[in-house]
């Protein structure tokens, strides 16, 4: 009889153990993570949230897309981020990770669009760069003279690269290789200028034939002439300020924000401007994402009401919060049908990462 009551005790003590350890895995903070470029957003969401619901604030973390896709495709415990931001599309590799780990419901939403700012100190007279100048400014090899073969890059000063620019020192500071706006920009002005170019492309067919891992050219510089700056788009902001001679890269969002301390470059005759990156006439133009780890939804009910707080018309629509502070809004069309796509959560596939 003792030994049963004891038994008794014991099954007791477990189960209220057990109920202790699942109250203890659900909670009621959301955790995001990733692109400092979205982050700005994101984060005004989650003030939004906090003071409009009965759940804590959010926590938002500025890890770059990169960083906070990694800490995503962890896996599917409670410690591991709900949703990461992304100034770029989900990578394949990134997705693989993911499947590999247990992450295999992933649903993907767009914001809005943003551009690549070319910005440098207010006080500088009007710069106009083109993409070709931003290559040969930032490639680790170039062209020779003759054009026939690839060279360390020997830029010091803009108009060593074009006479028309000015006899100004190239510094520029950038973003690190976690994140998302690098991926952008050397996906556009990189790859998208060197593929024009026979010296890239035919020098690089042996190695594409040798190695499986072959990718299109974007080795950026090594020499201190292109300074990585950390994931805070505001401290590039702040060595522009402190150092005329420079440029630096970096979202639409930050240009807005510092307008009274930084104006931007032309690139190939354009500023960018609500108008010409919605239109796609600024030519550094790109779209921003979050992603949610559905998994989760259970265990952290209050994603649900976040996630249908971002997609509101009073946050990403023409009219909406974000944009004040310098979200660019999707065609009313694609942004209604990319609302419906994250409200019923649908499920991201390998297959639809290889569409554009």
């Amino acid at each position: 009889m003792i030994f049963r009551k004891s038994a008794l005790s014991l099954i007791a003590t477990g189960a209220i153990v057990i109920s202790s350890i699942n109250m203890a895995q659900a909670r009621d903070q959301i955790r995001i993570v990733g692109s400092s470029t979205v982050y700005p957003f994101s984060s005004s969401v989650a003030e939004e949230f906090g003071a409009t619901s009965k759940n804590p604030t959010p926590v938002v973390e500025s890890t770059g897309s990169g960083g906070g896709m990694k800490l995503f495709c962890k896996g599917n415990a409670l410690n591991t981020p709900d949703i990461t931001n992304a100034s770029r599309r989900m990578k394949a590799k990134e997705f693989k990770l993911c499947e590999k780990n247990g992450v295999t419901d992933i649903t993907e939403a767009v914001i809005g669009f943003d551009g690549i700012a070319i910005a440098h100190n207010k006080n500088n007279k009007p710069l106009e760069l083109s993409k070709k100048h931003l290559l040969l400014a930032v490639a680790e090899e170039v062209p020779s003279k003759d054009g026939k073969s690839l060279v360390k890059n020997p830029y010091k000063k803009w108009n060593e690269i074009d006479s028309t620019l000015p006899e100004r020192e190239i510094i520029i500071y950038g973003p690190p290789t976690s994140s998302g706006t690098r991926d952008a920009f050397e996906d556009m002005i990189m790859k998208g200028q060197t593929k024009k170019m026979d010296v890239y492309t035919s020098l690089y067919k042996k190695d594409k034939v040798k190695n499986k891992g072959y990718k299109k050219y974007h080795k950026v510089r090594q020499d201190g002439i292109y300074v990585p700056s950390g994931e805070n788009d505001n401290l590039i902001v702040q060595k522009l300020s402190k150092n005329p001679a420079a440029i630096g890269i970096f979202g639409y969002s930050f240009l807005i924000e510092n307008d009274d301390k930084v104006a931007a470059a032309k690139i190939n005759g354009v500023l960018p401007t609500p108008e010409t990156i919605s239109s796609g006439q600024y030519p550094i133009s790109r779209s921003l994402f979050f992603y949610t780890k559905n998994s989760h939804r259970k265990e952290v009910p209050a994603m649900d009401k976040y996630v249908e707080l971002f997609m509101k018309e009073d946050m990403i629509g023409p009219e909406g919060i974000l944009g004040e502070i310098g979200l660019i809004a999707l065609p009313d069309e694609r942004r209604n049908a990319i609302r419906s796509s994250v409200a019923k959560y649908t499920k991201l596939t390998l297959e639809d990462l290889s569409k554009k």
